[in-house]
């Protein structure tokens, strides 16, 4: 017990002399496809929209497509996904090395066949002024030198005034078109960005997606996406412990204050010493004897059900005959002198 008090006190000590670390201001990292505003602090969390495969998703009822807009008058249909590669398998990405088809969040298919990326994947949203964005970027090439790319832009038809007669002509000759200079830059990539907008309709679907348009190179791509998931909110805390390993943290801090403030108690008020200083000690010391008259009742109360050597008897006779008689005379005088003993104590009692 000696023992106990001294690391006890030696504990305090320590604890009181080493000063309090300085509070950090670092921002606990948000988790992604996530983010947090710098200025409200409202919390966006964009998991909901991210559709996971079939076999990794945990969902009831998966869905088994991404998400899908019209293009209207652009020619064709867009595919998408929110921070995280889209679902279909896709191959023969125009422009886009083989090991990152896997990569692919958003994409376009032409009446060909082609397949052109328009961004891969990002799971860090972000916030500008008060809008909430999802950029995707390193699609397929793009860009005037690009022949690959939806729609060339085709010079217009200019008029051409001659001096002699001051006649409309076309720029069918070579001469007359401008030649486009040698560059040297790095080709572009068709990118993707995703203004999300707050929906706090209860009876408005999980996602609504349009197409809003395209810069003239076609590289980049605008959508606006309008769902709940957008809305800000606060950040719950991941719990890290089990509600058993909270109950259990709780009562073993209960059980330490019990014990160490109990012998405090009985070792500076009741002066006690020892094992007596343990709180309670004639409780705890006469647990064992408890314990052990239950085992002696409840033993004793099933003994009765155990099956008894009751039954018939043998007839005395044969071989055991005069041993069993000579147990049945012994238990006779036996009972004799008690009854005999019995009537003597009543007689002297009667005195």
């Amino acid at each position: 017990m000696r023992l106990l008090y001294y690391s006890l006190s030696l504990y305090l000590s320590l604890t009181s002399a080493t000063p309090e670390p300085a509070a950090k201001t670092t921002t606990t990292p948000v988790s992604p496809c996530a983010t947090r505003s710098p200025s409200s602090g409202a919390f966006f969390d964009l998991q909901p929209l991210h559709i996971l495969p079939p076999a990794e998703s945990k969902l009831k009822h998966p869905r088994l497509v991404s998400w899908n807009t019209t293009g209207y008058d652009y020619g064709y249909n867009f595919t998408l996904n929110f921070c995280g590669p889209v679902l279909e398998e896709i191959k023969g990405v125009v422009g886009v090395d083989k090991g990152l088809w896997q990569n692919v969040s958003a994409y376009y298919k032409t009446g060909d066949g082609e397949i052109f990326s328009i961004g891969n994947q990002n799971d860090r949203p972000v916030i500008r002024g008060r809008k909430l964005v999802l950029n995707y970027t390193g699609g397929s090439p793009c860009g005037p030198d690009v022949k690959d790319r939806r729609a060339a832009l085709e010079y217009d038809e200019r008029e051409i005034i001659d001096d002699g007669d001051k006649k409309m002509k076309k720029p069918d000759d070579k001469e007359d078109r401008p030649k486009k200079p040698e560059s040297k830059a790095p080709t572009k990539r068709k990118s993707t960005i995703i203004s999300m907008l707050c929906d706090r309709d209860p009876l408005a679907p999980t996602l609504s997606l349009s197409f809003v348009g395209t810069d003239p190179d076609h590289c980049a791509y605008f959508f606006e996406a309008r769902s709940a998931a957008a809305c800000g909110g606060i950040e719950v805390a991941k719990q890290t412990l089990s509600p058993s390993g909270v109950f259990g943290t709780i009562a073993l801090v209960a059980i330490m204050v019990y014990v160490v403030g109990g012998c405090v108690y009985s070792r500076m008020v009741l002066n006690q010493r020892g094992w007596r200083q343990l709180p309670n000690y004639a409780l705890w010391s006469g647990i064992g004897g408890f314990i052990r008259d239950v085992f002696v009742i409840l033993t004793s109360s099933c003994a009765r059900f155990l099956p008894s050597r009751r039954g018939y008897s043998r007839v005395n006779g044969g071989l055991n005959g005069s041993a069993s008689g000579g147990r049945g005379r012994e238990r006779g005088d036996s009972s004799d002198a008690e009854n005999r003993l019995i009537d003597e104590l009543n007689e002297e009692w009667d005195d």
